[in-house]
Parts: C-alpha cells; structure tokens; sequence
C-alpha cells in the first residue's frame, strides 16, 4: 500500500488540498493508498523525551511509513525550503528502515513560481542519504493559488493528467522494485 504524507501541518494548507486531489486520483486507478497528514501528528511527539521513547499516539505516523510499499510527499516551500515539521517528522522515524530500499515520489506544491524545486531538491538529498529509491518524475505545482478553484480543486486538467501519469508511473516502479 502507498503511503501519500502531506508534508505540512498548517491548518487548511493548499498542500492538504492536493493531497485531496491525488487521493482521487488513486482511488479512480484503483491503486491501494492511505494517507498521513502530518497535521493529525499527536502533541505528545513534540516533547524533548520523544527522542528517546516515542509516544504511543505515534505509532500510526511510524507504521504508516513502516508498512508502505511506496511514499508520495506532497511538500510545500516554506522560505526556499522544507517546513521544519517535515524534517522532524522525519528525524522521529526508525533509522534506517523506515526509507531503506523504499521507494519514493514527490510533488512539490509552492506560492512562488519554482513549484518547490528547492525544497523537493533538499528531500531528494536526505532521502538519498536514507537510501530510498528515488522515483525521477517529480510534479513541481507552482503559482498553487491560481491553480485551486473555490474548493481547493485543481482546475488545470493539464496538472491533474501530470500527476495521473506520475501515479500510474509510480505505481509500476513500486510494483518492480517489490
């Protein structure tokens, strides 16, 4: 099963919305996927002891990476990078077999008109160093404002066919590498 984490914790982010988007797109190809939202991660994870014990609550984040066949992060730019819960969500996880051998897709969502170039750039850096296998079609979705409708819907089908493709792509290389 693949893993779509939205890779913020902003209360009504555009990064959840796509998210939202791709969720359909999986469910319309039938390709078996559940998400993590990293604005449901429990409270208790941000207290300085986590590094050394985990919270309980945690355990569905660790799991949800753990089980997964493949990863999707939907990342936004925040200041030319990651947001800062996104490498601490990363840095909460099993080292080394939370990334080890698992492949690995982005779509990198920004107001600016890079579409995350830099911050999926900087997520390819550590999850290479991870050892992840790194899917190579990125979708880089920039000027996010002008690409949402009213409902936080993608309203290019040009954009929605892109990350179709790279769904479709990503799933066979998933399929191979198992």
């Amino acid at each position: 099963m693949i893993t779509l984490l939205s890779g913020t914790n902003r209360p009504g982010s555009n990064t959840r919305k796509v998210t939202r988007e791709i969720e359909q797109l999986y469910t319309e190809l039938k390709i078996p996927f559940h998400v993590l939202d990293l604005a449901e991660l429990p409270q208790e994870i941000f207290n300085s002891a986590s590094y050394a014990q985990k919270p309980a609550s945690f355990d569905k984040f660790s799991k949800g990476i753990l089980q997964s066949t493949g990863l999707v992060i939907i990342a936004p730019e925040y200041n030319g990078g990651i947001p800062g819960i996104l490498k601490y969500f990363i840095d909460m996880l099993k080292f080394p077999e939370s990334f080890e051998k698992r492949p690995v897709c982005f779509v990198g969502v920004a107001a600016g008109m890079w579409g995350a170039l830099r911050p999926i750039e900087q997520l390819q850096q550590i999850f290479g160093y991870r050892n992840a296998y790194i899917y190579p079609e990125r979708v880089f979705l920039a000027r996010i404002n002008e690409l949402l409708d009213a409902e936080g819907r993608l309203k290019d089908p040009e954009i929605r066919e892109r990350l179709r493709l790279q769904a479709i792509g990503f799933s066979e290389f998933v399929k191979k590498l198992s």
